[in-house]
């Protein structure tokens, strides 16, 4: 497995990776390769987890607030 070292870690970063590691409870190593997973290899979705995300999305949205006429203009305006 490839190695890495890393130089020049400004002190409030290196300060924030330590409580995140404490807080987690792990290694500085183990902790910043779970930052750079959740940065660089984010979880894919399913199709399923993504309408469930945009149903639960719309359930907070006022329906009241919003009419079709309002909704075909913003699409119009989009398409010229």
């Amino acid at each position: 497995m490839p190695a890495l070292t890393i130089k020049n870690i400004p002190d409030p970063l290196y300060n924030r990776l330590k409580e995140a590691a404490k807080a987690h409870h792990r290694s500085l190593n183990s902790e910043l390769i779970h930052s750079l997973e959740k940065l660089f290899l984010p979880k894919r979705i399913t199709a399923s987890e993504h309408i469930e995300r945009a149903r639960h999305l719309r359930r907070g949205i006022n329906a009241d607030l919003i009419d079709i006429e309002d909704i075909q203009s913003a699409i119009n305006e989009g398409r010229s």
